[in-house]
């Protein structure tokens, strides 16, 4: 019976060894001194580790509220795709306000599409 535990232990303690390094490494971003970043997909600002942001650290963008709708153009294309992503309205349709030819690299009707490795 004691050999059952004593292997039992060390089963469990060699599978404890082997996981947690992999756990420290389970995120690919990088994290400040108090193990929060901002999710680069969603903007999201977020802690791990337990810690809680500290009202300093959040930026000017997460004290703006969240637009529900994509900003309107008034007329004209947008001059650019960051101009166009930083309105919210990437990517942009042809007939819709701010799309011009110049944003729609390969003529489908999308212009400034997210990059999508071939």
């Amino acid at each position: 019976m004691r050999t059952f535990w004593t292997i039992s232990f060390l089963t469990l303690s060699f599978s404890t060894l082997v996981t947690i390094p992999f756990a420290a490494f389970a995120h690919g971003g990088l994290l400040n001194e108090d193990g929060c970043h901002t999710n680069r997909k969603i903007g999201d600002y977020h802690c791990h580790r337990g810690a809680s942001p500290k009202p300093s650290q959040f930026s000017r963008q997460h004290l703006i509220p969240a637009q529900t709708t994509p900003k309107q153009r008034a007329a004209g294309a947008f001059s650019s795709c960051a101009e166009a992503r930083a309105a919210g309205s990437a990517p942009v349709r042809r007939g819709d306000p701010g799309y011009g030819s110049h944003l729609d690299r390969d003529n489908d009707g999308i212009g400034c599409e997210p990059y999508r490795p071939r």
